[in-house]
């Protein structure tokens, strides 16, 4: 692991880095990589509606998540032009795994506080391990074009990420929110060690 890579993971707080021969998988599967590129972008950008919507009480979080959503369906976009300059299709939306193992450890029941506060978390950690696959294609791709593709997502997902943080750090205690992402963590690091490693998805 290079140095870079190492002080991106330790600003993120994964415990556990992506398999660098994930990139060499990803590279002979750019039309599967790039379709479920598009359609993480897409539910990225209605997860924040579904936010905005259920907490509209809280101005903070409805003022910052607004932009996002125009942000992350701009990406989408995107993604769905370099299919399309490519000449590939767009496919069928997959199962993604790894969002659902992490949707499992979401508090459902108890207090607003504290399914607010997952919720938030779990997007941050979808932001975060977004922006370190982000960055091993940036680095590991050979195409010099898609590498600067994925150098600018992955500069958006580092923002993103701290974003949530932020902002479950507004509505709940920081100590609470810093102890629970502690949790997030490790329980992420396990989802990691059990997935099979695939070409196809970016998680």
């Amino acid at each position: 692991m290079n140095e870079l890579t190492s002080k991106t993971r330790a600003i993120l707080g994964l415990q556990l880095p992506t398999d660098p021969r994930w990139v060499n998988l990803a590279e002979k599967s750019l039309e599967d990589i790039l379709t479920d590129h598009a359609y993480c972008e897409q539910k990225a950008a209605t997860s924040c509606i579904s936010l905005i919507q259920r907490y509209n009480q809280k101005e903070k979080l409805v003022n910052e998540l607004a932009p996002i959503v125009t942000e992350e369906w701009g990406h989408f976009r995107l993604v769905l032009a370099e299919l399309q300059k490519r000449s590939l299709k767009l496919g069928r939306q997959r199962k993604d795994d790894y969002v659902n193992a992490l949707n499992e450890f979401c508090q459902k029941g108890g207090s607003e506080e504290g399914r607010l506060l997952d919720q938030l978390l779990m997007m941050a950690m979808i932001e975060a391990r977004s922006c370190e696959r982000f960055k091993r294609l940036s680095e590991g791709l050979g195409d010099p074009y898609m590498k600067k593709f994925y150098r600018r997502f992955m500069e958006s997902e580092a923002g993103h990420y701290t974003l949530f943080i932020e902002l479950a750090e507004t509505y709940i205690d920081k100590e609470k929110v810093r102890n629970r992402w502690k949790d997030w963590l490790g329980h992420e690091s396990a989802i990691m060690k059990k997935l099979e490693m695939r070409g196809d998805r970016i998680h």
